[in-house]
């Protein structure tokens, strides 16, 4: 087997992301019928979608330290069942309301809130997850893999929900059935998490209860300067530059005056890009500081210039781009975190970690929407774009200072003699 896809000579592996392929498919077909619905009851409001997009990740920011530690003190396997039944549920409500044609923009924004929340406790548990199922030398190509899936489903997901939609008719209840089905794909991984063999699991042992727990994690993080580099680029790059659900709508639509289909190709090429990022990072045997650096400023000039596109088929043309960029910085700094982190801290950091790289989206996606809304959609690329290279050079300086200072060498003062 090809060292790029070693991960999958495991049987647990194998199972996990065939589940996790199905339902990250319906869930990028949701974003683009959500994103799709939302324009259709504001008249195109690019900051109701930022409204949208900012409620959906909230619960991210507020409730991540909590996930974490739940993380870290229940099964991962059991509490990743429970948080799929949490996230199909909202699918359904919404999916029902849509095709009834009784749904309403605030609907939109509470079933997004609560999707936000049960995804909250989901993520740390799914990102720490996988290294209780591949050996700790395969965890690097695992990390790869689990992209190139999600970014598969990039592929497949906008592209089936954009021509669904537009042979359903392009209205409300077109967006209720695929809203639908995606709340039936979440079957998949719950049924394959059931069917993992439990004795091949490196199983970690579970966080007792105590005070300061959540404390302790934040700690241990603050002390790690080369994990608050990570941290200081993925906050900046999550926050401002990685928007394309709400910015691909917008170019889209305003922009290039296109329909669903046009809209939901966007995000079939940009995860085009995305998954040449993923499976590069899959073969990588290591993970350094500088290319995360490097992808992550690459990505925030190559927005700029996608941002200043004159045409359809040149914005187009640059998402693989941005997607190669984007992915390769968001995969090595996911396996950063994971092998630089002690296994009893790992829920904990990963739960820090999604807070602040998902968790920055509240902020940044409806000032965006208003950047967008008040200067126009170009900008929602060239600001997030700018924001995301700034951001990244301030966290290397503060980083590189950190470093030299530790470095010093402490002179002794006289009593020690």
């Amino acid at each position: 087997m090809s060292p790029t896809f070693r991960s999958l000579h495991n049987q647990n592996y194998r199972r996990y992301a065939a589940g996790n392929l199905v339902s990250n498919t319906g869930t990028w077909m949701q974003r683009v019928a959500q994103d799709w619905l939302v324009l259709l009851l504001t008249a195109n409001s690019a900051a109701a979608i930022g409204i949208t997009t900012g409620l959906q990740f909230l619960p991210f920011l507020l409730l991540s330290p909590v996930a974490g530690l739940v993380a870290d003190r229940i099964p991962k396997r059991r509490l990743l069942q429970m948080t799929n039944v949490g996230m199909a549920a909202p699918a359904f409500v919404l999916g029902v309301l849509a095709v009834t044609g009784t749904v309403q923009i605030w609907h939109v924004y509470v079933l997004a809130l609560v999707l936000g929340v049960a995804s909250a406790f989901d993520a740390p548990a799914r990102q720490s997850f996988v290294s209780e199922i591949v050996d700790a030398e395969d965890l690097t190509n695992a990390v790869g893999l689990n992209s190139a899936g999600f970014n598969s489903a990039r592929i497949l997901g906008p592209a089936i929900a954009g021509v669904s939609i537009a042979l359903l008719g392009s209205g409300v209840a077109a967006t209720g059935w695929v809203i639908l089905i995606n709340g039936l794909t979440y079957v998949a991984p719950i049924l394959m998490l059931a069917s993992l063999d439990g004795s091949r699991l490196h199983v970690a042992d579970l966080v007792k209860r105590e005070p300061g727990q959540i404390r302790a994690g934040v700690s241990y993080v603050r002390a790690r300067p080369d994990l608050m580099l990570i941290l200081g680029i993925v906050f900046f790059t999550g926050t401002f530059g990685l928007n394309f659900q709400m910015t691909s709508a917008l170019m889209a639509t305003q922009v290039f005056d296109k329909g669903p289909a046009e809209f939901g190709l966007l995000g079939t090429f940009m995860a085009v890009g995305s998954l040449a990022g993923s499976l590069l990072a899959a073969s990588r045997e290591g993970v350094r500081h500088r290319l995360v650096v490097g992808a992550a400023v690459a990505f925030g000039l190559l927005e700029i210039v996608a941002g200043l596109a004159p045409s359809y088929l040149l914005f187009a043309l640059m998402c693989p781009l941005l997607g190669i960029t984007a992915l390769t910085m968001i995969t090595s700094a996911n396996a950063f975190m994971q092998l630089n982190t002690d296994a009893g801290m790992r829920g904990r950091v990963m739960a820090l970690y999604m807070m602040i790289f998902i968790g920055g989206t509240p902020l940044g996606a409806p000032l965006v929407g208003w950047v967008g809304e008040v200067f126009g959609a170009r900008w929602t690329l060239i600001f997030g774009g700018a924001m995301t290279v700034a951001g990244v050079l301030l966290a290397s300086a503060v980083y590189l200072r950190t470093k030299s200072r530790q470095e010093e060498p402490v002179l002794a003062s006289p009593a020690a003699f």
